[in-house]
């Protein structure tokens, strides 16, 4: 090893900072997405919410960088949205919302305020 390099410690963590804070919120949901056959309706539930997006955790396949339309349940109504897939794996994925109108977010927020 060259004086240059340093090793990374094996516990080493990387934080990062969210454009968001998120929320506990567990509600079921239903995604929409297209796929060669046509538009797929999958069932999942959701982790967290914030403002910028959600986790949840989503029967299917889905690709990082797809579309797809979420209807999720609030207190006081269904927000249907839109929203791109920004990670996925076998365990959960992560949704960002896009277009959300500023109604829209204020009961995102109010939902992260009474969990």
């Amino acid at each position: 090893m060259s004086r240059d390099t340093q090793a990374v410690p094996a516990t080493c963590s990387y934080e990062f900072a969210r454009r968001h804070p998120r929320a506990l919120f567990t509600v079921p949901l239903t995604l929409r997405h297209l796929t060669g056959h046509g538009v797929r309706t999958s069932r999942g539930i959701s982790l967290d919410i914030s403002e910028g997006g959600i986790g949840a955790l989503v029967q299917g396949t889905l690709r990082v960088g797809e579309t797809v339309a979420i209807d999720l349940p609030l207190p006081k109504r269904t927000l249907s949205t839109i929203a791109i897939v920004r990670h996925t794996s076998t365990l959960n994925s992560g949704f960002e919302f896009v277009g959300l109108t500023p109604e829209e977010r204020v009961q995102i927020l109010s939902v992260g305020r009474n969990s």
